[in-house]
């Protein structure tokens, strides 16, 4: 039997639903040496059809690390890095995402651990469903590339970090309320363009991952920041990520106010476990959990508060705004039709909310003002 009816026959363990026609399948590989290199190839072909079912790297990265082990990432990672070396440019946010993947070579193991693995890999490649997708995939024609990233945008990545790594939390408040003002300002400057020359542009989408622990909490932090900034946010559960609806200019910084609101969350949570353990009480997930949802709760009413102060000092733009809001929403429905809301299930810990509130109330937004109440 050649390589290709061994590779044929094997696969057919991909769609059976027991384990031993898996065992059967990769014996089969690991016995033939010829069936390598069709093997790598069918990866390759099976990474390219879930660019087209609206897959990204990160997407299938995140997958395959919720459901089976580093090894498999290794793999998936070597797949989708010989798929996406053909093309001469690849789609915006891609190559972030590729420096992402696992850079660690495979480990060496034996033929029939290899294929085993190989073989799982592409089990739960083949069953993923189509998603909605968020933007051109590899092969398709781009729109020109841009050289760097914009000014705005760097200035709120340098805040950000230092806002991260200070000691000083009077500092991180302020660097962080400078941030969000950014922000606010470069979307009503956005907002101002659009209203003295209309332009074509629409609103699109980007995916950001929502890790666990504490998945329901974070994708609330997320949603809150996106509605702060003229983007809405709609959770998957299953796959592990929130796609956030916006028009280009505040899709990224959304993303990197979140993921530094959640370090400094995180961090807020961590010292104020470390207090109650000194008073004598041992913390349990129900704070932590209730210490995220404060703070997310906290967060989202304070962010759209600074975003419509900073709107308030142009009430001309109001309508632009306003025009602007309602095509990400009506972009939001087109892609999620089927959308519902879900009940926060979380065990109550009146201190972890409690600790969770003040914490987002010391994350000011307000510079050379005084905090909220």
């Amino acid at each position: 039997m050649s390589g290709t009816g061994i590779i044929d026959k094997a696969f057919e363990a991909l769609y059976a639903s027991d384990d031993v026609s898996l065992d059967t399948a990769a014996s089969l590989l690991a016995a033939d040496r010829t069936a390598d290199a069709e093997l790598a190839r069918r990866g390759e072909e099976f990474v390219r059809t879930l660019w087209g079912r609206g897959w990204q790297p990160a997407d299938l990265a995140r997958t395959v690390r919720r459901e089976l082990s580093d090894e498999h990432v290794r793999v998936l990672a070597s797949v989708i890095r010989a798929e996406t070396a053909g093309y001469e440019r690849l789609p915006h946010r891609w190559q972030a995402q590729l420096d992402e993947l696992d850079p660690g070579a495979v480990r060496p193991t034996d033929r029939f651990s290899y294929a085993t693995t190989v073989l799982e890999l592409y089990r739960i490649l083949v069953r993923l469903p189509r998603l909605d997708a968020v933007g051109p995939v590899p092969g398709e024609k781009l729109p020109p590339p841009v050289a760097g990233e914009p000014r705005m945008l760097s200035r709120i990545r340098a805040l950000l970090a230092k806002a991260e790594a200070t000691g000083y939390p009077e500092e991180a408040e302020a660097l962080t309320a400078k941030a969000q003002e950014l922000m606010a300002r470069h979307s009503l400057d956005e907002a101002t363009l659009a209203a003295g020359a209309p332009s074509p542009e629409t609103p699109g989408a980007i995916r950001i991952g929502v890790e666990p622990p504490y998945e329901q909490a974070k994708a609330i932090l997320l949603d809150a920041v996106a509605t702060a900034n003229h983007c809405r946010a709609v959770w998957n559960e299953a796959y592990g990520f929130s796609t956030v609806v916006g028009f280009e200019a505040d899709l990224d910084p959304v993303e990197l106010l979140y993921t530094s609101l959640l370090v400094q969350g995180t961090a807020a949570m961590t010292r104020a476990e470390a207090e109650q353990r000194a008073g004598g009480r041992k913390r349990t997930k129900s704070f932590r959990q209730s210490f995220l949802l404060a703070y997310a709760n906290r967060l989202g009413a304070r962010l759209s508060a600074t975003s419509r102060r900073v709107a308030a000092e142009t009430p001309t733009l109001l309508p632009a705004l306003a025009s602007r809001d309602l095509a990400v929403t009506n972009r939001t429905d087109e892609l999620f039709p089927e959308t519902r809301s879900t009940r926060v299930r979380a065990a109550w810990d009146e201190d972890g909310w409690t600790h969770g509130t003040t914490a987002a109330d010391k994350t000011s937004l307000h510079p050379n003002r005084p905090h909220l109440p």
